[in-house]
């Protein structure tokens, strides 16, 4: 990888083919508002899934997991409530994931289903 943006890109391709994997319908990458964005918006079954992705290739700076932080997850509430005002979909139950990938000696994922809740 290059850099960030194709670190970033490389990561986020891998992390929708494995939510694709396990059934998830995709309806949204890179979702863009002058909020901000949203890496991935999902079905999971009942649930409207947002998604952040998050790719390291080293633990350098903490697990990529970490950098979803308070503020990041505000400015991701901001932009779902945007989302869900456009599409109308205020009714809907909506889940906050977070798919953490390293590529360190190999690919690995994992993905924390209701990382963080609007409070």
């Amino acid at each position: 990888m290059k850099n960030d943006k194709s670190l970033g890109c490389y990561g986020e391709e891998l992390a929708a083919q494995y939510l694709l994997n396990k059934g998830y319908k995709i309806l949204e990458r890179n979702y863009r508002n002058h909020f901000g964005e949203l890496d991935i918006i999902a079905w999971d079954k009942e649930f409207l899934v947002i998604i952040e992705v998050k790719t390291r290739k080293s633990s350098k700076y903490g697990k990529p997991r970490e950098a979803v932080d308070v503020y990041k997850q505000e400015n991701i509430i901001r932009v779902t409530h945007s989302y869900l005002a456009e599409k109308s979909l205020w009714s809907v139950p909506v889940r906050f994931d977070v798919i953490e990938i390293f590529l360190k000696d190999r690919e690995t994922i994992e993905h924390l289903e209701g990382a963080f809740q609007v409070e």
